[in-house]
């Protein structure tokens, strides 16, 4: 991706940077275990062959059989079922126990990969030196299975837990403040999650997730149950008030207005050229916000095209500006967050030297985001400055991740974010 290049020109950081911004430098990309490597007590990341990540019995498979750039979950599954009658059997059964896909994988989106050459994996990436005091720990032992997408928590301070878990395992967990399991919501009330992806709460405790595959954000109580489901699952398109179309095409966030309005983040590399025509009607495909009302109701919407002032390649992540109710959008790939007014007129871009795969605002109301692979959390200042870091960027050791996601604050200003490659859930315990 182009874009993955201009993240390290002179041009991508806003001009006039804060005098004491931390200093920053270059590390390289920790290869993506995808899921398969499961998660000890601690957050202790053990080896594939120890049994319970998902496609855990296709190490020495994807080894043998993948190029470098297939090693991440979606990319070696699409590889190793191009190469089945090749797998071991224990590969083969692994392979099999996931639910069938019902996505193609990006292929003629500019942004699939970058047009220059090379992989994700080849880049080096910026690291913010960290300078806030943060320490880490792991006090949530997750089930053994896939990474998790997402954290949020609600007023009683319960933290949430979104899990890309493996066939028949609840997709999502409650744990109290005592970090104890509370309450698992299983796929009796979510459905098979394809894609298990944002996770928000809301000011009623109310817990929205997205499934960026089926296409569908769902509501659900603070009792575990379901409340509410935009869009129809398994089957992507337009949202159309004309046709009475309500369809999602890869949802991946949410966020709230002061008065419970919905935004609903949508564009996930899979859109136009690359996924349009599946059905009529069907044919703009590009990444988009969706606003409607608490009740579900339609308002508005505004779409991205990748290219010129205002657009966005995707909305991996939304956010509110709790200070105006502006709306921010998280454009991972452009390495950019996008800012709308809530009635959805274009404000400012702002250009960063990061992957910007999640947006949220803390609980002073100063924005972060989380860098995905780049693997720290960022604090900004309203025109994109960073202001600190806490994360020891790409990998799997204390503090680090493969893919930093969806991010929570407790009472205690401690901030929480999961890894969609490793199944554990980050402390980052703010100094008192």
């Amino acid at each position: 991706m182009l874009c993955l290049l201009l993240g390290f020109s002179g041009l991508a950081q806003p001009l006039g940077a804060p005098v004491g911004q931390p200093g920053w430098f270059l590390a390289p990309t920790y290869p993506d275990p995808g899921g398969r490597m499961p998660v000890g007590h601690g957050g202790l990341v053990l080896s594939p062959q120890s049994g319970g990540g998902l496609m855990a019995g296709c190490a020495d498979d994807i080894t043998r059989i993948c190029t470098t750039g297939q090693t991440g979950f979606y990319g070696a599954r699409e590889c190793l079922a191009k190469n089945i009658s090749k797998l071991s059997g224990a590969c083969r059964a692994s392979i099999m126990a996931l639910s069938p896909t019902s996505v193609p994988p990006c292929s003629r989106s500019p942004i699939c990969d970058n047009p220059l050459g090379g992989r994700r994996t080849d880049l080096m990436r910026v690291e913010w030196k960290q300078t806030m005091g943060y320490r880490y720990a792991y006090p949530i032992d997750l089930p053994r299975g896939g990474g998790a997408s997402g954290v949020g928590i609600d007023s009683r301070g319960n933290i949430w837990v979104l899990q890309r878990a493996a066939p028949g395992k609840p997709p999502l967990l409650e744990f109290g403040r005592d970090f104890k399991l509370v309450r698992t919501v299983n796929e009796s009330v979510t459905g098979r999650l394809e894609k298990a992806h944002g996770i928000k709460v809301d000011r009623d405790d109310n817990v929205w997730i997205t499934d960026a595959n089926k296409s569908v954000v769902l509501k659900i109580s603070p009792q575990g149950k379901l409340l509410m489901t935009l869009g129809v699952r398994g089957q992507r398109g337009d949202w159309d008030e004309s046709k009475r179309q309500r369809l999602l095409w890869q949802p991946l966030d949410v966020a709230f207005g002061a008065n419970n309005d919905i935004f609903i983040g949508e564009g996930h590399s899979n859109e136009s050229p690359n996924d349009t025509g599946l059905a009529p009607g069907n044919m703009i495909g590009a990444a988009r916000v969706i606003h409607l009302d608490a009740r579900g109701r339609f308002v508005n919407q505004w779409y991205g095209n990748a290219v010129g002032p205002g657009k966005f390649s995707m909305a991996h992540g939304v956010a509110v500006d709790p200070k105006n109710g502006d709306v921010w959008i998280a454009d991972r790939e452009q390495y950019r967050l996008v800012v709308y007014t809530a009635a959805g007129k274009f404000v400012k871009t702002l250009q960063l030297r990061n992957l910007a795969c999640a947006i949220a605002f803390d609980p002073t109301g100063s924005p972060w985001i989380s860098s995905g692979l780049d693997g720290q959390l960022l604090k900004l200042d309203r025109d994109g400055h960073v202001l600190g870091a806490v994360g020891n960027g790409s990998g799997i050791g204390t503090g680090q991740f493969i893919e930093a996601t969806y991010m929570a604050w407790d009472a205690s200003g401690n901030v929480y974010s999961g890894d969609t490659s490793v199944g554990r859930v980050t402390q980052m315990i703010a100094p008192r």
